[in-house]
């Protein structure tokens, strides 16, 4: 083995070598850093996106959500212990709700919201998500309510301002004797998700309150479940469909939210295909590579066997330039990879309509897995690629290669 080390490190560094081969190697190692690279920060990114879109998903909703098949469900107060007996205790959390459409007004401008009401204590996913203000929940003549930054900017109203909101009182169309529920709240917190179905839909105030304006009396409108394994959300909706009659339904929030999930897997099944086919080009510039290597040191290779060198040893001869080769294009890739994610990560220079992407600016997951996969992968490939030319290079006849040196 030292033998083909050494032979092999003559070929790649002796300054006779021909310059076009050498650039030809450069050409090589190039592509191959830039398919890891490309690959790299494409997996890295397409995590990142499903990572944030479900994070920012449960924040302002939940791993697993129960409702109603009516407008209400009674005896909140004792639900959760029921369900935690279930689920052997894997549930996280188990947040009541109220929930109805309503009407926003603030400063002569109206617009239709969701209004959920929430217990303060089960708040600190919206808590995280403050921007303006204090996640603050108050009952009373001083009730309090939290809403998006876009639909602040729509209401042309601040931190601290008053609006109103109108809800139907037991669902159902305002008459003399059903007046529709109005009261004023002060805005104590602005909330930005990044997502502008949230923060132009929702608004959140305390539970308590939303009783009273919806006329629901003690009753709540659904739970928010968060699990502590998200492997096991599917497997715990099942459980808790099987277990609750009518009138409740479940659904996970792989069910509620379906259309984004298919598009996050539209998008991640034919990226790495393609990607891959970049890292096979450049595996294909090895073979080029080295053959032409072979082809330029035919002499040499013909003395070798003359001299006694057998067949293994000038495929390791080859087999360890291509490895060489492949070594520097991966080590260069992940780096590469590394800095531009650093940058993406450090200072957001690429930006994103949220509007369109449920976030600002690209999201990024950087995990030893991918960088150690592609990687793995692409050595692979290479040593395969590097496998032709050393098999050519084996074949060639000392007379013959002599002759024609």
């Amino acid at each position: 083995m030292f033998f083909s080390l050494f032979v092999s490190k003559k070929f790649t560094f002796s300054r006779k070598d021909s310059k076009f081969i050498s650039f030809i190697s450069a050409i090589s190692v190039a592509g191959i850093a830039l398919g890891v690279a490309t690959l790299v920060i494409a997996l890295s990114i397409l995590n990142g996106f499903e990572r944030t879109i479900t994070n920012k998903l449960v924040d302002f909703d939940s791993h697993i959500k129960i409702m109603s098949y009516r407008s209400t469900l009674p005896d909140y107060h004792v639900f959760d212990k029921e369900i935690k007996s279930w689920t052997d205790n894997n549930l996280k959390e188990i947040s009541p709700y109220a929930s109805k459409l309503a009407i926003i007004s603030g400063k002569k401008i109206k617009e239709g919201v969701n209004i959920k009401g929430i217990l303060p204590e089960f708040g600190s996913s919206i808590r995280k998500n403050i921007i303006k203000g204090e996640f603050k929940l108050d009952v009373g003549d001083n009730a309090s309510i939290i809403i998006g930054q876009k639909l602040a900017n729509k209401l042309r109203v601040q931190n601290g301002e008053r609006i109103t909101l109108f809800s139907l009182m037991n669902d159902e169309l305002p008459s003399p004797e059903n007046l529709p529920s109005i009261k004023r709240f002060t805005i104590t917190g602005i909330f930005e998700s990044g997502m502008a179905e949230y923060d132009d839909l929702n608004v959140y105030i305390h539970l308590n309150e939303a009783q009273k304006l919806f006329g629901i009396g003690d009753n709540v409108t659904g739970y928010d479940i968060t699990v502590n394994n998200v492997t096991k959300i599917d497997s715990l909706t099942e459980l808790l469909s099987a277990k609750l009659r009518y009138p409740h339904f479940v659904r996970s929030i792989y069910q509620l939210h379906r259309n984004i999930f298919t598009w996050i897997e539209l998008q991640k099944k034919p990226i790495p295909i393609i990607l891959a086919l970049i890292i096979i080009v450049a595996v294909f510039n090895i073979i080029g590579t080295l053959l032409m290597v072979v082809l330029e040191k035919t002499n040499a290779v013909g003395v070798l066997k003359s001299i006694g060198a057998s067949g293994m040893q000038v495929i390791s001869i080859f087999l360890v330039q291509g490895i060489f080769l492949a070594l520097i294009g991966i080590a260069a890739g992940n780096i590469l990879a590394f800095i531009l994610l650093k940058i993406q990560l450090s200072y957001h220079i690429i930006s994103l309509p949220s509007s369109v992407y449920f976030m600002s600016e690209v999201p990024i997951e950087m995990t030893w897995h991918i960088f150690a996969g592609v990687s793995a992968l692409t050595f692979i490939l290479c040593i395969l690629a590097a496998t032709l030319p050393s098999y050519i290079a084996s074949k060639v006849s000392p007379v013959t290669s002599l002759r024609f040196g």
